[in-house]
Formats: structure tokens, sequence, C-alpha cells
């Protein structure tokens, strides 16, 4: 595993703002350190503070659009916006990725649509995106079990003699689930090109990290002989160069890579949660100090990237954004029930088919005026 002094997660932006070298990391950060001819890193540093600024103000909207009722649930995701907007500026267009659910952040700097954002949590669709347009699978509720997904298409590419690299992204609380630990062993026993990106933000819903882990969750990796390390997951640098570094691994035939970004979820679990129950508000405190947006622009302001007028700017572009957002949501037009049915398999499934068949027959039923009870009794439903 590779940390800093004691274990500490690697840091290269300090909580307020200062720029620490790194002998191993800077090599990673060329370009937005303006050591690269050519490249605009002045336009490149603000392009990934507008999108934490905007990811931010997404997640708020989110979060008021659920309790005004217009969404089921919403995941939110306030405080990892370095970890996610810092790794998914390192991720290429043609890399694929498998999220957990809490990845909205890595989704809008992917490309995806605004209404996509939505869509799921609003109960309008499996996915809110098309996985192969964005080369992001679909939000995964069921924890762990997208980074077997991952491990398997890697497992694809490394057959197929692709140069594509695999980032997986899930918290702290999947590290115990058997899936994680499995695709580990495979994913090491294959060298698949996958990245493991285990977002640590302190809670698994309501328990405390230490409670499943006793030592850093990043030690666990070298068990499986996968090479480690150990961020500072609120430090938008440090997430962009590890994950920068994991991926030419993946891409050079070394095999997978795991990172653990040291962050912390300021919100509760899910909207259905309250964090006031099981949380120490003093903690809450104490984790905005580092809080990873304020970070990242103390440190711009310092090497003259951030004035008043990009800050205005930023802002009036997440207003604009959660504000798009709002309006697709509420004006987002409902699915047709048999849609239920559509993208479950890659091609005809005899079960599926046969429901289809008694959901149709059930609608017709009712739109007949017969009832429910009549058409499923007379199709021998259960």
């Amino acid at each position: 595993m590779t940390a800093g002094h004691g274990g500490s997660p690697i840091q290269l932006l300090s909580p307020d703002g200062v720029r620490h070298p790194h002998e191993r990391y800077d090599r990673f950060l060329a370009d937005v350190d303006g050591r690269v001819e050519g490249a605009d890193s002045a336009a490149l540093l603000v392009s990934i503070y507008e999108d934490m600024v905007v990811a931010r103000r997404i997640d708020a909207e989110g979060t008021a659009l659920q309790r005004q009722g217009q969404l089921g649930l919403w995941p939110p995701f306030v405080g990892q916006e370095a970890a996610q907007i810092g790794s998914a500026h390192a991720i290429g267009p043609d890399d694929f990725i498998f999220p957990s659910y809490r990845e909205i952040g890595v989704a809008y700097a992917r490309g995806a649509e605004l209404p996509d954002l939505v869509r799921q949590w609003r109960g309008n669709a499996h996915s809110g995106w098309d996985p192969f347009a964005m080369n992001m699978g679909p939000s995964q509720v069921v924890i762990g079990a997208q980074t077997l997904h991952a491990v398997g298409y890697a497992m694809g590419v490394l057959f197929d003699g692709a140069e594509t690299a695999v980032v997986t992204y899930f918290g702290d609380g999947a590290t115990s689930q058997g899936d994680v630990n499995e695709s580990m062993v495979f994913a090491a026993s294959f060298q698949a090109p996958v990245v493991f990106f285990c977002q640590n933000n302190q809670w698994a819903i309501s328990e405390p990290v230490g409670v499943q882990a006793h030592v850093p969750i990043a030690r666990r990796a070298p068990g499986f002989g996968i090479s480690s390390v150990r961020v500072d997951g609120n430090d938008v640098l440090a997430c962009l160069a590890a994950t920068r570094e994991a991926l030419e691994r993946a891409r050079s035939g070394n095999g997978p890579s795991f990172i653990e970004a040291v962050t912390y979820r300021m919100g509760p679990h899910t909207t259905a949660d309250d964090p006031t129950r099981y949380r120490d508000a003093n903690e809450l405190e104490d984790w905005k100090e580092k809080d990873p947006i304020a970070r990242f622009e103390a440190y711009l302001a310092s090497i003259g990237v951030v004035d008043d007028a990009v800050r205005a700017r930023a802002a009036e572009k997440a207003d604009s954004v959660a504000e798009a957002v709002r309006e697709a949501t509420i004006h987002m037009p409902d699915p047709e029930p048999e849609s239920l049915f559509e993208h479950v398999y890659a091609g005809p499934q005899p079960v599926l088919e046969r429901q289809r068949d008694h959901f149709e027959r059930y609608r017709r039923g009712i739109e007949g005026g017969i009832g429910a009870g009549a058409a499923t009794t007379a199709e021998g439903g259960r």
C-alpha cells in the first residue's frame, strides 16, 4: 500500500489550499501544473473547479426535488466532489465505468444529459442513460455487485487485446461484501485492467467505517496481489493523479489497482436516512473544514486562476444546470408501462415474455372494465 507518513492519505493540497510537491505523483499533474507546452493549464483547472461547483448544485437540487415529492429517492454526495470529479477527469472516453448509485458527479462530468441524472430516481426508467453511449454502466443499487461486472468487462478487454481500462466505484461498506472480494480475486488472477475506486466516506449507512475496518481499507488489496494507494479524497489533485497512475498501470498490462479515497459524506446516506440519529454533529463540523471545493478554490486563487469573475461564472452555470434538472424532472413524461420489460435481457427470454403477455392482458382487462382480479384469475395469474 502506498500512503503518506504513518499511513496517512497522500495529499497534494493541504486543507488551506497549499500545493505540496510529491516525488511520485507530480508527473501525473504536468498539464495542470503548467509543465506541458501548449497545454492550457488554467482552462483545465477551471473546468475541474466548475464541475465540482455544478456537481454540488445538482446534489442540492436533487435533494430538494426529492423532498418536494418529485423524486422517489436521492443519494446525496455533497463532500465527495473531489473524489468524483478528480477521478472522472482522469478517465478516457474509451474507458468504461461501472458506478454505484452515488456517482452522479462522475456521470455529470462524463457528459450525461441532465434529465438522465434524475430519470432513475424518479422511477421513470431502469437506467438514466445509455451505457454504451456513455461508456458508463447504470447506477447499481445492489451493494458491490458492479465490481463483478467491471472485472468481467475488464477480462473481456484483456482477451480482446484492447487498450481500454475499466473503473469501478464503490463505498467503504461495499468492501465487506463478498462480491467485492471475489472480484478482486479474479482481477488479480487474470491481471485484469481494472481500477477499484473506493470512496471511503466514513459511514456505511449508520455504521462507522471503524466497525468493519480496523486498518486502512487500502491495506486489504495487497492481500489479493493488487497495488493500492490511500489518498486524501477531498484533494482533487491527489484523486486525479492517483487515478491517472492506476489507469496507466491498467493500460500497460500491469493489472489492477485499488484506490482508497478518504473523504466524508456530509449529507445522509440517502434521503430516506437521518444522520442526526447516529452521527455526532461535531464530526460534521470538523469535516466541513476540509471542504474539497473551498480547498481547491483557495489553491486556484493563490495561483491567480480563480477570481470573482470565475466564481460568478461557475455559480451562474450551476444555477442554470440546476434549473434545467428541475424543469426536466417536473415535465418528464411518464413511461409506457410495457417499458418495464425492455432492456432486461440482451435477447428474448421466455419467462419475461410470459410476464409481459400476462401484463398486457391484465391491462386490457382493466381497460375493458373486467377488473384486475378477473383478468389475473382467468390467466392463472399469481
